[in-house]
C-alpha cells in the first residue's frame, strides 16, 4: 500500500474514535467507496484475472486501472462491467 493511502486511511481511522466530532467530505467519501469497490473486484475475481498475484495484496486507488485492465482482458462479461464501473 502506498504511503499516501495509508496516511489517509490512518487519519480516517483517528477520526473514527471521534465520531461526534467526525468530518467526512463528500470526496473523501467517494475515495472510500472507489477504493473498497477495486478492493471487493480484486478478491471476486481474484481466481480468474488475478490468479498469478498474491491474494493478500492490498490494492488501492492507484491500482484501479490495473485492476480494470485485468478485469477486462481475463474476466467474462460481469468481470467487464465491473470494470467498467471502477474506470469509466
Amino acid at each position: 500500500m502506498d504511503a499516501g493511502l495509508r496516511e489517509y486511511f490512518s487519519e480516517i481511522g483517528r477520526r473514527g474514535g471521534r465520531a461526534s466530532r467526525r468530518t467526512l467530505t463528500s470526496v473523501d467519501a467517494q475515495r472510500m467507496v472507489r477504493v473498497r469497490e477495486i478492493r471487493r473486484a480484486f478478491r471476486r475475481f481474484h481466481p480468474q484475472c488475478f490468479w498469478s498475484y498474491d491474494p493478500d495484496l492490498q490494492v488501492g486507488a492507484a491500482d484501479a486501472a490495473w485492476v480494470a485492465e485485468r478485469l477486462k482482458r481475463y474476466g467474462g462479461r460481469v468481470a467487464w462491467n465491473v470494470a467498467a464501473r471502477l474506470c469509466p
